[in-house]
């Protein structure tokens, strides 16, 4: 089984911070966008698929080759989304992520992984050996490196886009310090504080999932789920019944500290090496120069279909012709 949990954080809205939607604005309507894509083969909530300003397609586009072609079940988790769906999905908070500059980025932590833990709880009913982990949540990587750093991790996180907007991070996540009080590694002991103080809802929703579940989970995503690995370790979690699928782009990201995070953290991770460098698409082809990388539990569900016999070339088959249709669609 696979969740995908969408949440919006305020932080999405400062320009340069994120690319997950044509403008700043539009990222607020990218977490439903990308699972009614998956469903419905477009989104209900906008005309349009979740692009970058360049015009390169949501990673949803590969969570939905995976998921047809291996014919998984996919649950969307509204965890603290500005809007929700217009497909079945749980609701966990509708609570958005605030701007850590000035407030506390989630007040109602606390409450918001009680509630998922009751999920993740009904979930081990099921008996599954593992349950994936995904997330849509635009701006999530200056939070989870605000995390990482406020649990004394040197750490840096990836970007949609090749040029990482890292000095930008690093400036807005040094404010968020700064009305806090405190410095790199001030909450090594106090997650949840550090959750409270400068994470967002989407993580809330995947950790009370994770400690709800008792069985093996699987958090799909790149250096966001660095984060929520990092505070589940914090929290007590024991780290060997937990994984990381994602993607060669992160793994490769040479402006991120994905492999030296993980090792720090001791979480063992996976990855993908699809491929499109052949693609007769810009759009596909552009994802082998830092383009997107990771998203909608891209890795993870590449990782499922392959469980269920598909191989990476014809998952990569399988995006080329989704993207054609679109290409068709839109013309």
């Amino acid at each position: 089984m696979m969740l995908v949990v969408l949440g919006n954080t305020e932080i999405a809205l400062i320009p340069g911070i994120s690319v997950a939607g044509a403008t700043p604005e539009l990222t607020r309507l990218t977490p439903p966008a990308d699972v009614e894509y998956i469903f419905y083969g477009k989104p209900k909530v906008i005309d349009a698929i979740p692009v970058t300003p360049e015009g390169h397609p949501t990673p949803a586009i590969i969570t939905k080759a995976s998921w047809e072609l291996g014919n998984f079940p996919l649950i969307p988790v509204r965890g603290g989304s500005y809007l929700a769906p217009n497909v079945p999905y749980v609701f966990i908070t509708d609570e958005v992520g605030k701007d850590f500059r000035k407030e506390k980025a989630v007040p109602n932590a606390k409450q918001i992984i009680e509630k998922a833990k009751l999920f993740g709880k009904e979930l081990s009913k099921l008996d599954l050996k593992e349950i994936v982990i995904g997330e849509s949540i635009p701006g999530g990587t200056t939070t989870a490196q605000a995390i990482l750093w406020a649990l004394g991790h040197d750490a840096k996180t990836s970007s949609a886009s090749p040029e990482n907007p890292q000095p930008l991070k690093e400036q807005v996540i040094s404010e968020a310090f700064k009305r806090v009080g405190i410095q790199k590694g001030d909450f090594a002991k106090k997650p949840l504080k550090a959750l409270e103080e400068l994470g967002d809802p989407m993580m809330a929703t995947v950790i009370g999932i994770a400690q709800g579940v008792r069985g093996e989970i699987v958090l799909a995503g790149g250096t966001q789920m660095l984060a929520i690995a990092s505070l589940l370790k914090a929290l007590g979690e024991d780290m060997e019944r937990f994984m990381i699928a994602t993607t060669k782009w992160i793994v490769n990201d040479k402006s991120s500290t994905f492999k030296k995070t993980a090792k720090e953290i001791g979480i063992m991770y996976c990855y993908t090496t699809l491929s499109f460098e052949n693609s007769k698409f810009k759009g596909l082809r552009d994802y082998e120069k830092g383009y997107v990388k990771e998203g909608v539990g891209a890795g993870g569900s590449v990782y499922l279909a392959k469980k269920k016999g598909f191989s990476e070339k014809e998952i990569a088959n399988k995006v080329e012709e989704l993207y054609e249709r679109l290409m068709q669609e839109k013309s």
